[in-house]
């Protein structure tokens, strides 16, 4: 149940703890799980009436393993002492938090994915611009995929399954055919009457080269090196903000404090919320998913505090929270 707050937030009921610290939620009801979350899969994999149906995938990417040999060995170049200076690790660190924080955890994550808060469209269209820079694929793929995890979180029908070890679910997932693509139409198409965002999820990799010439002229007049800000700035940047994210998908799956029964393998991590902006208090998230603040109590999320920002600011409406959530976090 969701009601109104005197500050204009949404909260979302929390209910009692159980003995240990250890809360249930409502969120784990939203899981499809047991025997039944691989014919759940199945049908809303199939296209529904009218509905174009995705080419069927099958066996390794190679694609997607291509592109990231070629993303990790430039970065990996980037290193070279030629190529280092102040500039170089300002534009990182600058880049870093407009993909990372303002695109993928505001953007694609807690605004478009959860619908936690609301801003104007015009907004929610620049983070969807700063979402679809760190090159994790569009918006309609990205929402679509994520809403499915959270459906299906660590059964066989996850595409990131934790069960599935490590590896698998920090990025090996992502060089095989992935069935749930199929269900993408049906859980994205709020994004999908959108000709912006339909454009942004077919050409999102060409951001790359205006930003790549912004970069180059920059490095040129400030003397840092025009090659060097493009390699510090986009596969050095993509290949810690890729990490970054998939540490959620892995290392918050595996280590940490469950402070909730949220119906899968989610856990706490500070250190993944450390450098996600947040999104590592993950047991948290499954917990409550439609939260726009993952970190309670003394658990700093940074992008939470960004949330609050553009509330005070007049930006961020229909703030959704937990109800009593630093009461919770206190006990555990």
């Amino acid at each position: 149940m969701v009601a109104s707050s005197a500050r204009g937030a949404r909260q979302l009921r929390s209910p009692a703890p159980r003995p240990g610290g250890v809360t249930s939620s409502p969120g784990a009801a939203s899981i499809s799980a047991g025997p039944g979350a691989g014919q759940c899969a199945r049908a809303l994999h199939q296209p529904r009436s009218g509905e174009p149906a995705r080419p069927a995938q099958h066996g390794t990417n190679w694609t997607v393993v291509g592109f990231m040999a070629v993303v990790h060995a430039l970065g990996l170049v980037a290193l070279l002492p030629q190529f280092w200076s102040w500039t170089a690790v300002a534009t990182l660190l600058v880049l870093y938090w407009v993909t990372a924080c303002l695109g993928v955890t505001i953007g694609y994550h807690r605004l478009l994915s959860h619908r936690s808060f609301r801003v104007p469209h015009w907004l929610e269209r620049v983070f969807a611009t700063c979402g679809a820079l760190s090159c994790q694929q569009g918006p309609i793929d990205w929402i679509g995929l994520h809403r499915h995890h959270h459906k299906f979180s660590d059964t066989d029908p996850d595409h990131h399954d934790s069960n599935k070890g490590f590896w698998w679910s920090h990025m090996g997932w992502m060089f095989q055919a992935i069935p749930a693509a199929a269900a993408i139409p049906r859980l994205s198409g709020d994004l999908a009457t959108d000709p912006y965002y339909r454009w942004l999820n077919r050409w999102f990799l060409l951001l790359q080269l205006p930003l790549a010439g912004l970069l180059f002229w920059i490095g040129t007049i400030s003397g840092a090196g025009g090659w060097a800000l493009v390699l510090w700035g986009i596969p050095l940047r993509l290949m810690l903000v890729y990490h970054a994210t998939w540490l959620v998908n892995s290392a918050t799956h595996r280590w940490g404090r469950v402070q909730h029964h949220s119906g899968d393998q989610s856990r706490n991590n500070p250190w993944v919320a450390a450098v996600t902006f947040g999104e590592g208090w993950h047991n948290n998230h499954h917990a409550y998913p439609h939260s726009a603040r993952h970190g309670f109590g003394r658990q700093i999320d940074l992008t939470w505090q960004h949330v609050r920002l553009l509330r005070a600011l007049g930006l961020a409406t229909q703030v959704r929270l937990p109800q009593a959530a630093g009461r919770i976090t206190r006990r555990s």
